[in-house]
């Protein structure tokens, strides 16, 4: 499936800036069923000081802001071409060890609550992908989805407890599961080609555990699915923090609003 996706940030500051740094993970991944025929990203108000791969195989662009200014506008055009493995990304590739993945973070880290959840949950270790089946199908049946309720820095736990979250909550939930369990696992943030609309107010994000012969396998907790060609994975990690869009540093001013939009649609491939 041929993808065309924009993606555009704003957002403002209440003083004019002093000096601002941001680190932007907004180019997709070269991966298994995933390529990348072209990227542009463009800066409003910033300027590229650096590109990099972080730990996790991310690219990582590294802008600076324009002193002085209030707004800053990030925005990101490309096409990417992606094919169904079912969710299996395959082999563990990345600067850190599989093990890494299985230490839980302060966003995955369990409670009393998540423990509860994972005892209702039947574990066969000899069938860990059926497990992670219905780990994820339990999770998209005890906590709902809703936006506005949680943030970013909302954790597993405390989303268990209030029984609602988005796709971020559910990932660090069934990430916390999985490490609980002695599978490896990580988040993961990028882009939905949704079935009923185009424009969209935020990225996607989901989760993926390492499984014996398969590999790294994805698990879209929200939607009760395992990713398809509509999904494009953009940065990986242990949690949120390591995947996150867009996250920086700002002396002199804080930032009061950010607006999102992104859009998503399939382009049809000539033959």
């Amino acid at each position: 499936m041929r993808l065309a996706i924009r993606h555009s940030t704003t957002y403002r500051f209440d003083e004019p800036v002093v000096h601002a740094l941001q680190r932007l993970r907004l180019t997709p991944k070269e991966t298994q069923g995933q390529e990348i025929l072209d990227w542009q990203m463009e800066y409003d108000h910033a300027a590229l000081e650096l590109e990099y791969e972080d730990q996790h195989h991310n690219h990582v662009t590294l802008v600076s802001v324009e002193p002085g200014t209030t707004e800053v506008t990030i925005t990101c055009r490309g096409t990417v071409d992606t094919h169904d493995n079912a969710g299996v990304i395959g082999r563990h590739a990345g600067h850190l060890p599989l093990w890494s993945f299985l230490t839980q973070t302060k966003l995955t880290r369990p409670g009393p609550r998540l423990r509860a959840l994972f005892r209702g949950v039947e574990e066969d270790p000899a069938d860990r992908l059926t497990y992670l089946h219905a780990l994820s199908r339990a999770i998209h049946d005890l906590v709902r989805y809703e936006t506005g309720k949680t943030g970013v820095q909302t954790t597993a736990e405390e989303a268990v407890e209030a029984g609602y979250g988005v796709c971020q909550d559910h990932a660090h939930i069934f990430i916390s599961a999985a490490r609980a369990a002695g599978i490896p696992a990580r988040y993961v943030s990028g882009y939905l080609m949704m079935n009923d609309r185009i424009d969209q107010e935020a990225t996607h994000a989901w989760a993926e555990a390492h499984v014996e012969g398969l590999g790294w396998v994805g698990f879209d907790i929200s939607n009760g699915i395992s990713p398809d060609p509509r999904y494009v994975r953009v940065a990986t990690g242990c949690d949120y923090n390591d995947a996150a869009p867009i996250t920086g540093i700002s002396v002199g001013s804080a930032t009061e609003y950010l607006h999102v939009d992104v859009a998503v649609e399939q382009q049809q491939v000539e033959q």
